[in-house]
């Protein structure tokens, strides 16, 4: 039990930043995405016996389907949470060598970026998330996603139209 359980800290730990990104991507609100990867991990650490293969699709897509659960059921609540003025929601801190000029103009994209991201349909948002901050190849999108590679490019094509279409 215990070489389990450090096959999982060599093998899946290290992809628990990139399940955090994701999640706060799909589900839109810190807290709920914390709670989001901390599901998704006991799910991985339940199955991870199974694991073939690469371990980073492999969780983000267990990531993926606790995301949707979970808003599957604030759904059910009719519960609609609009955090992109959070300033929690916010991608980075800001960094304080920059010039008050400069660092309005960072929060600023930054918040620009957040909305228009935020105003992408979720299976877009999913995919441009894990190909530009995750860095994912096309088949490990798919693979995470569930659908065809051809649906995932026609899907980052859209989503970087889609975001072409709301830059300033």
């Amino acid at each position: 039990m215990a070489k389990l359980h450090s096959e999982f800290e060599r093998v899946v730990l290290p992809h628990l930043d990139a399940a955090y990104n994701l999640a706060r991507w799909l589900v839109r609100d810190p807290v709920a995405a914390e709670d989001t990867v901390q599901e998704a991990m006991l799910r991985a650490l339940q199955y991870h016996a199974g694991l073939r293969g690469d371990a980073k699709p492999w969780l983000l897509q267990i990531v993926r389907n606790v995301a949707y659960a979970v808003l599957a059921a604030r759904s059910q609540a009719a519960k609609q949470m609009s955090d992109c003025d959070d300033p929690a929601w916010s991608s980075d801190p800001a960094d304080t060598a920059d010039t008050p000029e400069a660092a309005l103009a960072r929060d600023e994209n930054r918040h620009h970026l957040d909305r228009s991201l935020a105003a992408l349909p979720a299976e877009l948002r999913e995919c441009l998330v894990l190909r530009e901050f995750e860095e994912l190849t096309y088949k490990e999108i798919a693979q995470v996603t569930g659908v065809a590679i051809g649906t995932v490019m026609s899907r980052l094509w859209r989503a970087r139209q889609a975001l072409m279409a709301m830059a300033p």
